[in-house]
């Protein structure tokens, strides 16, 4: 497809550095920089490879210049290990009128610095066909930047609703193009199991039937590799003890009554029905973990732990006998007990259990954090000394609406979670005491899918969104007003990567645009 002309409004002088997260420092030099089919990139030896080879292949589509490597390119990529100090992912940025120097101490910093690059480009670049008539040039700046915190993600709810590993990808684009660095896959629930076992075939057999289907091993090994390529890590999750009814359709002996036959849930909410904690079931958990280890190099294994219904332990007499030979008070405490077993095996295997926090007390101290309920519940968990990832629902659950317009689709029941409450998550709060927020290590946006049928409701509701969580999470300055200026600049660049995102109506007003693009998929109809 071809595709035309973005107009950008009057407003945006030098619209390019209106970038989403905002950088740490930007200073603007006179001049442009123009790339047209003589440019070339210079990759200095060591691993910067990987970065002009990512450049290369996401600017093609749209301008069709070749980018070759050549000892005197004028776009220069270098590994500098004297830059350590900008961390993993921080990097320098030179623009000049004759030549294009990024700079980072480590290789996801030139990812990142790539992913700027593409945003200084006029946004047609992000374009998935050709752009005619278009200039492509990057505005001289002069950029360092390092992210605030080190994990900023996304998790998106593939159990309740398959999502294809096409959607997967692009996702990932644009998580990585938001700097976001963490794909957090939710591949097990209640009402689905998407993540395929060897040793356990009939969890994918019966458990991946409703709502679409499964994921093969060498899908999943290919979007994990994909997804490094953009400097983007996959976390997976396996529920559990709760939110288990897939795998105890497919597999009845391991829970608490194994003589029942269950079908998967086809209700939304908390379900009652739990593993067991007999010793098969444990071997089970291990089983299952060694085979996600292997598909999923990632330092976090998510292994659930939230709402778990503890009535079928108490009136199971193996899961009472249980308690009593581990000496716990009663059934309730077969929670902790199960999750400190199955963290125990992680941590064993050089991984670091990942679980969901409903007080902020409820995990073994090893685990790191994940509240969702309340910010407070964070705070408890820093100081029993777990590290933190900020999620909670009315900052980060993107599955809830945007508005209480009459035009906004059906969401979350509970409310609202806007723009700007997003924006406004602070995860490391000042009033916390400076032991408790170091050990924030970020905070990611949760889109659970039981009201999101389709892949583009999916990308409607994470847009923009997710651009608010991502300035959080990234950049240093906390500026409303700023932020929602280069908003309505980065809006041309969602246009032209087709995502049917919404700015709110009070913005639109104050700071029209027009894109010849068209609106997005669904803002047709004034969504």
């Amino acid at each position: 497809m071809t595709t035309p002309t973005i107009t950008l409004p009057a407003a945006a002088h030098r619209a390019g550095l209106q970038l989403v997260p905002r950088p740490s420092q930007l200073a603007p030099l006179p001049g442009k920089f123009t790339l047209d089919e003589h440019t070339a990139i210079r990759a200095a030896p060591g691993g910067a490879e990987d970065a002009a080879a990512l450049l290369r292949a996401l600017l093609a589509p749209a301008t069709g210049l070749p980018l070759p490597g050549a000892d005197d390119g004028r776009i220069v990529f270098v590994l500098d290990p004297a830059l350590g100090g900008l961390g993993d992912e921080g990097y320098g940025l030179t623009v000049g009128a004759d030549a294009v120097l990024l700079r980072a101490g480590g290789r996801t910093g030139l990812l990142r610095g790539v992913q700027t690059l593409r945003q200084l480009l006029p946004p047609q670049a992000l374009s998935d066909g050709p752009a005619r008539d278009t200039e492509w040039s990057l505005p001289c700046v002069q950029i360092t930047d390092v992210p605030r915190f080190a994990w900023r993600g996304a998790m998106l709810d593939v159990a309740r609703r398959f999502r294809p590993v096409s959607f997967l990808r692009r996702f990932t684009d644009l998580l990585a193009l938001h700097k976001l660095n963490v794909l957090h896959l939710h591949l097990t629930d209640d009402q689905g199991w998407r993540m395929p076992v060897a040793a356990y075939p009939k969890l994918t057999e019966v458990g991946g039937e409703p709502h679409g289907g499964a994921y093969t091993r060498q899908e999943l090994s290919g979007l994990v590799a994909y997804a490094a390529a953009r400097g983007v890590t996959v976390v997976p999750e396996i529920e559990m003890p709760g939110h288990a009814r897939a795998a105890l359709a497919a597999y009845p002996e391991l829970g608490n009554v194994p003589s029942r036959r269950l079908t998967v849930w086809d209700r939304w909410g908390v379900c009652e029905n739990v593993l067991g904690v007999h010793d098969q079931v444990l071997d089970f958990c291990r089983t299952v973990l060694d085979e996600v280890m292997e598909t999923f190099p990632s330092p976090h294994v998510h292994v659930g732990g939230e709402e778990c219904p503890t009535t079928e332990w108490e009136r199971s007499p193996d899961a009472r006998r249980r308690a009593a030979a581990e000496g716990l008070l009663g059934p309730e405490a077969l929670h902790g007990w199960f999750m400190a077993r199955v963290g125990g095996f992680l941590t064993e295997n050089g991984r670091r259990p990942l679980g969901w926090t409903e007080s902020g007390s409820d995990l073994p101290v090893g685990f790191t954090a994940v509240p969702w309920r309340a910010a407070e519940h964070g705070l408890t968990a820093a100081r029993r000394g777990q590290d933190v990832i900020m999620a909670p629902y009315r900052s980060t659950y993107l599955d809830y609406p945007q508005s209480d317009g009459p035009d906004e689709p059906p969401g979350q029941p509970g409310g609202v979670v806007s723009l700007r409450d997003v924006y406004e998550l602070e995860p490391a709060p000042a009033a916390w005491e400076p032991a408790a927020a170091a050990r924030v290590l970020g905070t990611q946006a949760q889109l659970w899918s039981e009201y999101v049928p389709t892949a583009a409701h999916a990308e409607y509701l994470a847009f923009p969104r997710l651009c608010a969580l991502a300035e959080t999470g990234w950049s240093p300055h906390r500026d409303w007003p700023g932020f929602q200026r280069r908003l309505i600049h980065h809006r041309t660049r969602l246009d032209a990567l087709r995502v049917p995102s919404r700015l709110p109506h009070d913005l639109v007003h104050r700071f029209p645009y027009h894109s010849p693009l068209g609106p997005p998929p669904g803002e047709e109809t004034g969504r």
